[in-house]
């Protein structure tokens, strides 16, 4: 499913413009990563958790020549935890 796909879906569910439906996603997303910007977690009651985890610096290979080892170093990444209600959706 697209952005514009979900665009047409939230307009069509809500009964809003596809332009208001469409400003409403864009803030939701700036909203969403400023926030894990900040270091904070956005919780979406039913749906799920968006937060920032901490990925360990470690050794890889680099696949262009399997003998040489690289360095990857520590870094922050985007995670989301599903909520009960969207497990017991999908299942």
């Amino acid at each position: 499913m697209s952005k514009q796909d979900i665009i047409n879906a939230i307009a069509d569910a809500a009964g809003i413009t596809k332009r208001a439906a469409s400003q409403a996603l864009d803030a939701l997303t700036t909203l969403v990563t400023k926030e894990l910007k900040k270091g904070n977690n956005v919780t979406i009651t039913g749906f799920g958790t968006f937060r920032v985890s901490r990925r360990a610096a470690r050794t890889g290979v680099n696949p262009r020549n399997p003998s040489q080892r690289i360095s990857i170093p520590a870094m922050k990444v985007p995670s989301f935890k599903a909520g009960k209600t969207l497990k017991d959706a999908v299942r």
